[in-house]
């Protein structure tokens, strides 16, 4: 089972048993479009998506024409607001690791695409958001 059904489930049984707030609701929607906007990203990238750094194509088109990162910054998004559904704000402060972590994996990503696709990928930089 795809871990964002898992949390898509988990957040929606603890909505229920908590009771749906406003903040809790939203953060539920919240949650439910950056895990859309996350598979879709996945699909996007198709058979470029690696565990590792490699430089198999540069995928500059859908939501990749916006922001170099999607998988990262919408992943990021919706297990922030899984902490919110579930009524553990706290678990944020996991956050203060994670984002320095992402920052470090992503640059790492940097190197190698631009070592593979140069000016191209310099030139995709330019016109991409995050």
């Amino acid at each position: 089972m795809p871990f964002p059904l898992v949390l898509f489930i988990a957040g929606f049984l603890a909505g229920r048993q908590q009771g749906w707030t406003i903040e809790r609701a939203a953060a539920f929607a919240v949650m439910v479009a950056a895990f859309i906007l996350w598979a879709i990203a996945h699909v996007q990238l198709g058979d470029a998506f690696t565990v590792r750094p490699e430089a198999r194509r540069l995928v500059t088109g859908g939501l990749y024409a916006r922001f170099r990162s999607p998988i990262y910054l919408f992943g990021g998004v919706g297990i922030a607001a899984f902490f919110v559904v579930i009524g553990r704000p706290l678990f944020l402060l996991l956050f203060l690791v994670l984002i320095p972590a992402q920052i470090l994996r992503t640059r790492r990503e940097a190197k190698v695409l631009e070592g593979r696709f140069g000016d191209e990928y310099r030139e995709y930089v330019r016109h991409v958001w995050i």
